[in-house]
Protein backbone atom coordinates (compact mmCIF):
# COMPACT_ATOMS: atom_id res chain seq x y z
CA UNK A 1 0.00 0.00 0.00
CA UNK A 2 1.14 3.45 -1.06
CA UNK A 3 2.40 5.65 1.75
CA UNK A 4 1.52 8.65 -0.32
CA UNK A 5 -2.28 9.62 -0.86
CA UNK A 6 -3.24 8.80 -4.43
CA UNK A 7 -4.12 12.77 -5.13
CA UNK A 8 -0.50 14.06 -4.49
CA UNK A 9 0.57 11.82 -7.73
CA UNK A 10 -1.58 13.25 -9.78
CA UNK A 11 -0.61 15.77 -12.83
CA UNK A 12 -0.86 19.50 -11.75
CA UNK A 13 -4.07 20.00 -13.59
CA UNK A 14 -5.85 17.22 -11.70
CA UNK A 15 -4.60 18.61 -8.38
CA UNK A 16 -6.46 21.77 -9.43
CA UNK A 17 -9.99 20.19 -10.57
CA UNK A 18 -9.84 18.06 -7.63
CA UNK A 19 -9.29 21.66 -4.98
CA UNK A 20 -11.97 23.27 -7.46
CA UNK A 21 -14.62 21.27 -6.36
CA UNK A 22 -13.25 21.38 -2.68
CA UNK A 23 -13.12 25.05 -2.71
CA UNK A 24 -17.14 24.66 -4.23
CA UNK A 25 -17.83 22.88 -0.97
CA UNK A 26 -15.98 25.44 1.45
CA UNK A 27 -17.55 28.46 0.05
CA UNK A 28 -21.29 26.92 0.71
CA UNK A 29 -20.19 25.66 3.87
CA UNK A 30 -18.72 29.23 4.98
CA UNK A 31 -21.77 31.12 3.52
CA UNK A 32 -24.58 28.49 5.40
CA UNK A 33 -22.35 28.87 8.45
CA UNK A 34 -20.16 31.39 9.19
CA UNK A 35 -21.62 34.70 10.39
CA UNK A 36 -17.82 36.43 9.27
CA UNK A 37 -18.16 35.01 6.02
CA UNK A 38 -21.77 35.44 5.23
CA UNK A 39 -21.13 39.42 5.99
CA UNK A 40 -18.22 39.40 3.83
CA UNK A 41 -19.79 38.33 1.12
CA UNK A 42 -23.08 40.40 1.59
CA UNK A 43 -21.00 43.73 2.31
CA UNK A 44 -18.66 42.69 -1.09
CA UNK A 45 -21.80 41.36 -3.35
CA UNK A 46 -19.78 38.10 -3.72
CA UNK A 47 -22.16 35.79 -5.29
CA UNK A 48 -19.65 32.44 -4.50
CA UNK A 49 -21.37 30.59 -7.58
CA UNK A 50 -19.05 32.63 -9.94
CA UNK A 51 -15.60 31.15 -7.43
CA UNK A 52 -15.36 28.36 -10.04
CA UNK A 53 -11.52 28.36 -10.39
CA UNK A 54 -8.51 28.92 -7.89
CA UNK A 55 -7.85 32.39 -9.71
CA UNK A 56 -11.04 33.62 -8.98
CA UNK A 57 -10.42 33.74 -5.24
CA UNK A 58 -8.82 37.08 -6.22
CA UNK A 59 -12.20 38.62 -6.18
CA UNK A 60 -12.64 37.90 -2.46
CA UNK A 61 -11.19 40.20 0.05
CA UNK A 62 -8.36 38.39 2.51
CA UNK A 63 -8.67 37.62 5.87
CA UNK A 64 -6.01 38.43 8.30
CA UNK A 65 -5.22 38.46 12.03
CA UNK A 66 -7.01 41.70 13.41
CA UNK A 67 -9.92 39.96 11.61
CA UNK A 68 -9.74 36.93 14.02
CA UNK A 69 -8.85 39.12 17.32
CA UNK A 70 -11.77 41.41 16.55
CA UNK A 71 -14.31 39.14 15.22
CA UNK A 72 -13.35 35.52 16.71
CA UNK A 73 -16.49 34.25 17.73
CA UNK A 74 -18.09 35.58 14.05
CA UNK A 75 -16.02 32.76 12.94
CA UNK A 76 -17.21 29.90 14.19
CA UNK A 77 -19.34 27.66 12.55
CA UNK A 78 -20.87 24.98 14.90
CA UNK A 79 -22.51 25.58 17.98
CA UNK A 80 -21.06 25.32 21.51
CA UNK A 81 -21.58 21.65 22.25
CA UNK A 82 -19.68 20.59 19.30
CA UNK A 83 -16.55 21.98 19.83
CA UNK A 84 -13.85 19.23 21.62
CA UNK A 85 -10.90 21.39 22.19
CA UNK A 86 -10.01 25.14 22.38
CA UNK A 87 -6.39 26.00 21.14
CA UNK A 88 -5.54 29.56 21.58
CA UNK A 89 -2.27 31.01 18.66
CA UNK A 90 1.36 31.89 20.11
CA UNK A 91 0.43 35.51 19.80
CA UNK A 92 4.01 36.01 18.03
CA UNK A 93 1.94 39.33 16.21
CA UNK A 94 -0.27 40.31 19.02
CA UNK A 95 -2.51 39.44 21.29
CA UNK A 96 -3.73 35.30 21.06
CA UNK A 97 -6.82 34.03 18.41
CA UNK A 98 -8.63 31.41 20.30
CA UNK A 99 -9.62 28.62 17.52
CA UNK A 100 -12.76 25.99 18.32
CA UNK A 101 -12.23 22.43 17.22
CA UNK A 102 -14.80 19.48 16.45
CA UNK A 103 -14.43 16.38 16.63
CA UNK A 104 -14.20 15.77 12.72
CA UNK A 105 -11.28 18.92 13.07
CA UNK A 106 -9.18 16.49 15.43
CA UNK A 107 -9.72 13.80 12.99
CA UNK A 108 -8.47 15.61 10.20
CA UNK A 109 -6.05 17.03 12.31
CA UNK A 110 -4.45 13.85 12.72
CA UNK A 111 -4.28 12.72 9.21
CA UNK A 112 -2.79 15.32 8.64
CA UNK A 113 0.17 14.78 10.68
CA UNK A 114 0.29 11.39 9.66
CA UNK A 115 0.58 11.97 5.90
CA UNK A 116 3.02 14.76 7.07
CA UNK A 117 5.43 12.20 8.68
CA UNK A 118 4.96 9.78 6.10
CA UNK A 119 6.63 12.75 4.13
CA UNK A 120 9.88 11.79 6.85
CA UNK A 121 9.78 8.23 6.43
CA UNK A 122 7.56 7.75 9.45
CA UNK A 123 5.91 4.17 9.79
CA UNK A 124 4.35 2.36 11.84
CA UNK A 125 6.63 0.83 14.76
CA UNK A 126 8.96 3.93 14.74
CA UNK A 127 9.06 5.83 18.47
CA UNK A 128 9.53 9.72 18.55
CA UNK A 129 10.30 11.51 21.46
CA UNK A 130 8.34 14.98 21.55
CA UNK A 131 10.62 17.81 22.73
CA UNK A 132 7.97 20.58 22.63
CA UNK A 133 5.19 20.86 24.94
CA UNK A 134 0.92 19.39 24.42
CA UNK A 135 -0.27 21.81 26.81
CA UNK A 136 -0.73 25.28 26.93
CA UNK A 137 -3.63 25.40 24.61
CA UNK A 138 -1.18 24.48 21.79
CA UNK A 139 -2.07 22.82 18.57
CA UNK A 140 1.25 21.50 17.95
CA UNK A 141 1.82 19.14 20.01
CA UNK A 142 -1.33 17.57 20.01
CA UNK A 143 -1.41 17.81 16.71
CA UNK A 144 1.73 15.55 16.95
CA UNK A 145 0.59 13.16 19.16
CA UNK A 146 -2.65 12.64 17.18
CA UNK A 147 -0.92 11.79 14.14
CA UNK A 148 1.73 9.78 15.62
CA UNK A 149 -1.40 7.56 17.00
CA UNK A 150 -3.00 7.41 13.77
CA UNK A 151 0.41 6.49 12.16
CA UNK A 152 0.62 3.67 14.57
CA UNK A 153 4.01 4.39 16.01
CA UNK A 154 4.75 5.47 19.80
CA UNK A 155 5.21 8.68 20.81
CA UNK A 156 7.05 9.72 24.57
CA UNK A 157 5.87 13.24 25.88
CA UNK A 158 8.64 14.52 27.26
CA UNK A 159 8.40 18.71 26.69
CA UNK A 160 10.62 21.17 25.71
CA UNK A 161 14.27 21.70 27.72
CA UNK A 162 15.96 19.74 30.25
CA UNK A 163 18.69 18.23 28.37
CA UNK A 164 19.01 15.75 31.17
CA UNK A 165 15.27 14.40 31.30
CA UNK A 166 15.80 14.18 27.13
CA UNK A 167 18.70 11.58 27.64
CA UNK A 168 17.30 9.99 30.21
CA UNK A 169 14.44 9.26 28.18
CA UNK A 170 16.44 8.27 25.30
CA UNK A 171 18.58 5.95 27.22
CA UNK A 172 15.53 4.17 28.51
CA UNK A 173 12.73 4.03 25.79
CA UNK A 174 15.53 3.88 22.89
CA UNK A 175 13.43 6.11 20.36
CA UNK A 176 14.69 6.64 17.10
CA UNK A 177 13.03 10.42 16.26
CA UNK A 178 13.26 13.36 17.89
CA UNK A 179 10.37 16.16 17.16
CA UNK A 180 12.08 19.42 18.19
CA UNK A 181 12.97 23.16 17.95
CA UNK A 182 16.38 22.81 15.47
CA UNK A 183 18.47 25.33 18.15
CA UNK A 184 17.71 22.64 21.29
CA UNK A 185 20.02 20.06 19.57
CA UNK A 186 23.32 22.13 20.01
CA UNK A 187 22.52 22.30 23.36
CA UNK A 188 21.60 18.23 23.88
CA UNK A 189 24.71 18.18 22.11
CA UNK A 190 26.41 19.78 24.65
CA UNK A 191 24.86 17.99 27.23
CA UNK A 192 25.70 14.57 26.25
CA UNK A 193 29.42 15.58 25.24
CA UNK A 194 29.67 17.26 29.06
CA UNK A 195 28.25 14.21 31.05
CA UNK A 196 30.26 11.51 28.63
CA UNK A 197 26.85 10.38 26.90
CA UNK A 198 28.18 8.54 23.30
CA UNK A 199 24.86 10.50 21.46
CA UNK A 200 26.76 9.32 18.24
CA UNK A 201 25.57 5.80 19.13
CA UNK A 202 21.90 6.47 20.64
CA UNK A 203 18.59 5.26 19.19
CA UNK A 204 18.26 8.72 17.66
CA UNK A 205 18.44 8.36 13.81
CA UNK A 206 15.91 10.99 12.81
CA UNK A 207 14.93 14.85 13.79
CA UNK A 208 11.24 16.06 12.37
CA UNK A 209 12.32 19.91 13.46
CA UNK A 210 9.61 22.55 14.08
CA UNK A 211 9.54 25.97 14.10
CA UNK A 212 12.50 27.22 12.73
CA UNK A 213 14.51 26.90 9.17
CA UNK A 214 17.27 24.15 8.03
CA UNK A 215 17.74 25.40 4.75
CA UNK A 216 18.63 27.69 2.56
CA UNK A 217 16.57 29.22 -0.64
CA UNK A 218 18.62 26.69 -2.83
CA UNK A 219 17.88 23.51 -0.18
CA UNK A 220 21.57 23.56 0.95
CA UNK A 221 21.77 23.50 4.74
CA UNK A 222 21.69 26.70 6.13
CA UNK A 223 24.32 27.61 9.00
CA UNK A 224 22.09 25.57 12.04
CA UNK A 225 21.54 22.87 9.88
CA UNK A 226 25.09 22.30 8.71
CA UNK A 227 26.30 22.59 12.58
CA UNK A 228 23.27 20.14 13.66
CA UNK A 229 24.97 18.05 10.45
CA UNK A 230 28.46 18.39 11.73
CA UNK A 231 27.68 17.18 15.18
CA UNK A 232 25.31 14.50 14.85
CA UNK A 233 25.07 12.82 11.81
CA UNK A 234 21.09 12.11 11.70
CA UNK A 235 18.19 12.58 9.33
CA UNK A 236 17.09 16.26 9.47
CA UNK A 237 13.35 17.02 8.37
CA UNK A 238 12.41 20.76 7.95
CA UNK A 239 8.35 21.33 8.62
CA UNK A 240 6.35 24.56 8.29
CA UNK A 241 2.88 24.72 9.79
CA UNK A 242 0.33 27.44 11.76
CA UNK A 243 -2.53 27.02 13.81
CA UNK A 244 -4.55 28.78 11.22
CA UNK A 245 -3.63 26.84 8.61
CA UNK A 246 -4.28 23.11 10.63
CA UNK A 247 -2.34 21.94 7.82
CA UNK A 248 1.89 20.95 8.15
CA UNK A 249 4.22 20.90 5.13
CA UNK A 250 7.13 18.70 5.75
CA UNK A 251 9.83 17.43 3.69
CA UNK A 252 10.77 14.06 2.22
CA UNK A 253 13.91 12.11 2.24
CA UNK A 254 15.14 14.66 -0.74
CA UNK A 255 15.24 17.97 1.23
CA UNK A 256 13.60 20.36 -0.96
CA UNK A 257 10.71 21.96 0.38
CA UNK A 258 7.91 21.00 2.60
CA UNK A 259 4.66 18.96 0.59
CA UNK A 260 1.55 20.41 -0.08
CA UNK A 261 -1.14 18.33 0.93
CA UNK A 262 -4.23 19.80 -1.73
CA UNK A 263 -6.70 17.92 0.18
CA UNK A 264 -6.49 19.88 3.40
CA UNK A 265 -5.27 23.44 1.75
CA UNK A 266 -5.42 25.74 -1.15
CA UNK A 267 -2.35 28.16 -1.20
CA UNK A 268 -1.62 30.72 -3.08
CA UNK A 269 1.42 33.56 -3.22
CA UNK A 270 0.50 37.63 -3.05
CA UNK A 271 2.84 40.43 -3.57
CA UNK A 272 3.01 43.22 -1.45
CA UNK A 273 -0.01 44.83 -3.04
CA UNK A 274 -2.15 41.74 -2.90
CA UNK A 275 -1.93 40.72 -6.37
CA UNK A 276 -1.05 36.80 -7.15
CA UNK A 277 2.52 36.34 -7.45
CA UNK A 278 3.81 35.34 -10.88
CA UNK A 279 5.67 31.69 -10.96
CA UNK A 280 9.08 31.98 -9.36
CA UNK A 281 8.37 34.93 -7.26
CA UNK A 282 8.12 35.17 -4.12
CA UNK A 283 5.63 35.94 -2.25
CA UNK A 284 2.98 36.04 0.97
CA UNK A 285 1.53 32.70 1.42
CA UNK A 286 -2.40 32.89 1.35
CA UNK A 287 -4.40 30.07 2.72
CA UNK A 288 -7.69 28.64 2.26
CA UNK A 289 -8.68 25.88 4.63
CA UNK A 290 -10.45 22.56 3.59
CA UNK A 291 -12.56 20.20 5.48
CA UNK A 292 -12.27 22.47 8.79
CA UNK A 293 -15.77 22.34 10.69
CA UNK A 294 -15.16 24.61 13.51
CA UNK A 295 -13.03 27.41 12.62
CA UNK A 296 -12.76 27.47 8.47
CA UNK A 297 -10.35 30.09 7.03
CA UNK A 298 -10.84 31.74 3.47
CA UNK A 299 -7.85 33.75 2.26
CA UNK A 300 -6.08 34.20 5.45
CA UNK A 301 -2.95 36.40 5.18
CA UNK A 302 -0.29 34.04 7.07
CA UNK A 303 2.22 36.73 6.58
CA UNK A 304 4.64 34.69 6.01
CA UNK A 305 7.02 35.05 2.82
CA UNK A 306 7.97 32.29 0.85
CA UNK A 307 8.45 30.68 -2.57
CA UNK A 308 6.25 28.05 -4.67
CA UNK A 309 8.02 24.59 -6.82
CA UNK A 310 6.16 22.87 -8.54
CA UNK A 311 8.30 20.62 -10.52
CA UNK A 312 7.56 16.87 -9.65
CA UNK A 313 9.73 15.06 -6.78
CA UNK A 314 12.05 12.58 -6.50
CA UNK A 315 9.83 10.90 -3.86
CA UNK A 316 6.86 10.72 -6.37
CA UNK A 317 4.72 13.52 -5.09
CA UNK A 318 3.63 15.65 -7.82
CA UNK A 319 2.30 18.46 -5.15
CA UNK A 320 3.80 22.27 -5.06
CA UNK A 321 6.37 22.67 -2.22
CA UNK A 322 7.05 25.38 -0.55
CA UNK A 323 10.58 26.55 0.21
CA UNK A 324 11.80 27.32 3.37
CA UNK A 325 10.38 30.71 4.86
CA UNK A 326 12.22 33.61 4.23
CA UNK A 327 10.76 35.57 6.75
CA UNK A 328 7.04 37.54 7.87
CA UNK A 329 6.19 40.07 5.94
CA UNK A 330 6.23 42.88 8.72
CA UNK A 331 9.07 41.53 10.63
CA UNK A 332 11.37 43.03 7.95
CA UNK A 333 14.21 45.57 8.71
CA UNK A 334 15.60 48.10 7.00
CA UNK A 335 19.08 48.61 8.63
CA UNK A 336 21.98 50.74 6.64
CA UNK A 337 20.80 50.05 3.23
CA UNK A 338 20.07 46.53 4.02
CA UNK A 339 16.72 44.87 3.55
CA UNK A 340 16.72 41.90 6.21
CA UNK A 341 14.52 39.15 8.16
CA UNK A 342 15.18 37.86 11.77
CA UNK A 343 15.73 34.23 10.15
CA UNK A 344 19.03 35.49 8.69
CA UNK A 345 20.46 37.40 12.40
CA UNK A 346 19.34 34.20 13.93
CA UNK A 347 20.86 31.47 11.64
CA UNK A 348 24.66 34.00 12.61
CA UNK A 349 24.03 33.09 16.36
CA UNK A 350 22.69 30.12 16.42
CA UNK A 351 25.94 28.85 14.53
CA UNK A 352 28.40 30.78 16.91
CA UNK A 353 29.22 28.14 19.11
CA UNK A 354 30.34 30.99 22.39
CA UNK A 355 26.68 32.16 22.61
CA UNK A 356 24.30 30.30 24.74
CA UNK A 357 21.10 32.47 24.47
CA UNK A 358 19.83 35.80 22.38
CA UNK A 359 17.84 38.10 21.78
CA UNK A 360 17.05 40.40 18.74
CA UNK A 361 15.29 43.81 19.23
CA UNK A 362 14.11 46.34 16.81
CA UNK A 363 13.44 49.90 17.51
CA UNK A 364 13.49 53.70 16.03
CA UNK A 365 16.12 55.33 16.08
CA UNK A 366 16.05 59.25 16.80
CA UNK A 367 15.97 59.79 12.72
CA UNK A 368 13.16 57.23 12.60
CA UNK A 369 15.02 54.84 10.82
CA UNK A 370 15.45 50.50 12.13
CA UNK A 371 18.06 50.23 15.10
CA UNK A 372 19.00 46.51 15.91
CA UNK A 373 20.14 45.56 19.28
CA UNK A 374 21.16 41.66 20.00
CA UNK A 375 21.56 40.92 23.51
CA UNK A 376 23.70 38.25 23.68
CA UNK A 377 24.48 35.55 26.71
CA UNK A 378 28.20 34.02 26.73
CA UNK A 379 29.52 30.32 27.74
CA UNK A 380 32.99 32.18 27.13
CA UNK A 381 34.84 35.13 26.95
CA UNK A 382 37.52 36.91 25.05
CA UNK A 383 38.45 40.57 24.98
CA UNK A 384 37.99 41.21 20.82
CA UNK A 385 34.50 39.32 21.58
CA UNK A 386 31.97 41.63 20.15
CA UNK A 387 34.37 42.47 17.37
CA UNK A 388 34.25 38.95 16.30
CA UNK A 389 31.23 38.82 16.18
CA UNK A 390 30.39 42.00 14.09
CA UNK A 391 32.67 40.69 11.64
CA UNK A 392 30.68 37.00 11.52
CA UNK A 393 27.71 39.06 10.69
CA UNK A 394 29.36 41.39 7.81
CA UNK A 395 30.58 38.73 6.42
CA UNK A 396 26.85 36.48 6.26
CA UNK A 397 24.08 39.26 6.20
CA UNK A 398 26.70 42.39 5.14
CA UNK A 399 25.79 44.98 8.30
CA UNK A 400 26.60 44.09 12.07
CA UNK A 401 23.98 45.14 14.16
CA UNK A 402 24.57 46.98 18.07
CA UNK A 403 25.60 44.12 20.25
CA UNK A 404 25.48 44.20 24.57
CA UNK A 405 26.30 41.27 26.21
CA UNK A 406 23.99 40.19 29.04
CA UNK A 407 23.71 37.55 31.72
CA UNK A 408 22.26 34.22 30.19
CA UNK A 409 19.28 33.88 33.12
CA UNK A 410 18.67 37.55 32.02
CA UNK A 411 18.41 36.52 28.67
CA UNK A 412 16.58 33.48 29.73
CA UNK A 413 13.77 35.14 30.94
CA UNK A 414 13.21 36.91 28.14
CA UNK A 415 13.39 33.63 25.49
CA UNK A 416 11.24 31.64 27.64
CA UNK A 417 8.50 33.55 29.88
CA UNK A 418 5.89 31.90 31.81
CA UNK A 419 3.08 32.29 29.03
CA UNK A 420 5.04 31.35 26.05
CA UNK A 421 5.00 28.10 24.32
CA UNK A 422 7.68 28.77 22.07
CA UNK A 423 11.03 30.94 22.69
CA UNK A 424 10.94 34.65 21.94
CA UNK A 425 13.83 35.93 20.38
CA UNK A 426 12.46 38.43 18.04
CA UNK A 427 10.83 41.72 19.78
CA UNK A 428 9.38 44.35 17.15
CA UNK A 429 9.14 47.36 19.13
CA UNK A 430 8.75 50.30 16.24
CA UNK A 431 5.70 52.55 16.35
CA UNK A 432 5.67 53.15 12.25
CA UNK A 433 6.31 49.85 9.87
CA UNK A 434 4.86 52.04 6.76
CA UNK A 435 6.73 49.88 3.94
CA UNK A 436 5.79 46.37 5.63
CA UNK A 437 1.76 47.01 6.02
CA UNK A 438 -0.03 44.22 5.88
Amino acid sequence: MSLIPDIEKQPQSVIKQFQEEKLAIALNYLSEHSFFYKKMFEKNHIDIGKIRKIEDLKDIPFTNKTDLQLYNNEFICVPRNKIIDYITTSGTLGDPVTFAMTDADLNRLAYNEKISFQCAGAKPGDTFQLMTTIDKRFMAGLAYFLGIRLLGAGIVRVGNGIPELQWDTIERICPDTIIVVPSFIPKIIEYAENKGIDYKNSSIKKAVCIGENLRRLDFSLNLLGQRIKDLWDIELYSTYASTEMATTFTECRFGCGGHHHPELIICELVDENGIPAKEGETGELVITTLGVEGMPLLRFKTGDLANFHYEPCRCGRTTMRISPIIGRRNHMVKYKGTSLYPPAVFDVLDNTPYIENYVMTVSDNEYGNDRIIIKVGLNSYSANIIKELKDRFRARIRVAPEIEICPIDEIRKINFPDISRKPIKFIDNRKYIDYHAE
